[in-house]
């Protein structure tokens, strides 16, 4: 029997909640649950201090640090061993587009989409340009909003060093074929670097069956601290050398994390982790599987709520909706004749209704679109603790939106 979402509980389970407001902008990041404040709260009362002492509370931190490992390993269907931590999804990009450029020649090549967000496209292509490496991009079909795996093979070639990509587009939610589009990339001889981080909370994320090279997710998407994590073969991880401070160590995965560790927020990571794993409340089996459980029960919970709230935006006159993607996560972007979209989230917050304007951080995507000059568009994402009286009164609201125009001026 399929595990169902109990979303009153789940609602319970987030103190943020009682300001009243419907929160649906999700994609920038998570509300967080009871659990995780808890679990930081009390690594912060607790002593501990930095790894490597032969203390207890040195030895608290080598068991945050491990058990953090071990969640994002369970997770993504890593290994501990493979889980490299670290302050963002951003900065471990950095990490590793300095780290695997040097091996980059001239004349060798990366591809990058512009579906993606610019954290998994800045890193790639300043790294490129100071190595004399070519840049080629994968293309969006504006129509639709997917990013079609047949254009691989005329981007791939036998210089081709790296593909970067999205599981799924914080913007619009696109969920390209991220598997197809790696086995083109390792025919090719590349490396696949994957950002999961919008797809964490949605997904049930698997880095082999996914053939990525290396996942990268962020916790503040699902519920945790803002703590980053990449995901690869220890095997891999070894055969690469990031700059790094002698007192650092060799081992992998500590050699790609120089510094003191934020321990107090690493039992955060693990405690949202839980969250997610528990969201069906309690069932058998491992965390891992407890994790296929929940989220298979999330994407069918937001699946039926989003369609909903797709439908009623597009059969609205006065709302364009950015592209139509076959596969998606509950996310959507769109504009409103008339207003500018800080304007529509302005007027949406004073209905108690939080959502995003701009370019969601997606700039290569949204200037695809034409939208930027426009200030981008509204974008509102459901996560698993959102309602459908919360999706009914997003609706009322936008529909709204059309009978004052005036209001607020025109274009």
């Amino acid at each position: 029997m399929e595990a169902r979402l109990d979303v009153a509980r789940v609602r319970g389970l987030f103190p943020a909640l009682a300001d009243g407001y419907v929160h649906v902008e999700g994609p920038a990041g998570s509300l967080v649950p009871e659990n995780v404040a808890h679990a930081v709260g009390s690594a912060m009362r607790m002593p501990v201090a930095e790894r490597g002492g032969v203390f207890p509370a040195s030895g608290r931190a080598e068991a945050l640090v491990a058990g953090t490992r071990a969640a994002i390993a369970d997770l993504t269907g890593g290994v501990p061993s493979g889980v490299v931590l670290g302050a963002s999804m951003t900065a471990l990009t950095y990490l590793v587009a300095r780290t695997l450029a040097k091996g980059w020649r001239p004349g060798d090549e990366i591809v990058v989409s512009r579906l993606d967000h610019d954290a998994n496209i800045r890193p790639w292509v300043q790294a490129a340009q100071e190595r004399g490496v070519t840049v080629r991009w994968a293309e969006v079909d504006i129509e639709t909003g997917d990013l079609p795996a047949w254009q691989y093979d005329s981007l791939l070639g036998p210089r081709t060093k790296l593909v970067a990509l999205t599981a799924a587009s914080s913007a619009i939610g696109t969920c390209p074929d991220v598997a197809a589009i790696a086995h083109r990339a390792h025919a090719a001889g590349a490396l696949v670097y994957v950002d999961a981080c919008h797809a964490a909370p949605h997904l049930y994320l698997d880095r082999t069956a996914l053939g990525a090279d290396f996942l990268v997710v962020s916790a503040a998407k699902w519920g945790g601290p803002h703590v980053g994590a990449v995901v690869a073969d220890p095997r891999l991880l070894d055969s690469l050398r990031p700059d790094r401070l002698l007192t650092t160590s060799e081992r992998v995965p500590d050699r790609f994390e120089g510094g003191a560790a934020p321990v107090e927020l690493y039992a955060g990571v693990a405690a949202s982790v839980d969250h997610l794993a528990g969201l069906c409340g309690e069932s058998p089996g491992t965390r891992r599987e407890r994790l296929r459980a929940s989220l298979r029960a999330v994407a069918r919970y937001e699946a039926e709520l989003f369609e909903w709230l797709d439908q009623a935006l597009r059969a609205m006159r006065h709302v364009q909706v950015l592209g139509r993607p076959e596969r998606r996560t509950p996310t959507v972007a769109f504009a409103v004749e008339g207003l500018r979209p800080r304007q529509v989230a302005a007027d949406l917050a004073r209905q108690g209704i939080c959502v995003w304007d701009g370019d969601a951080g997606a700039r290569e995507l949204f200037d695809a679109f034409g939208a930027t000059e426009e200030g981008g568009a509204v974008r509102l994402g459901l996560l698993h603790y959102n309602t459908a009286d919360e999706v009914g009164r997003v609706i009322d609201a936008v529909a709204a939106l059309r009978a004052h125009p005036g209001a607020y001026g025109r274009r």
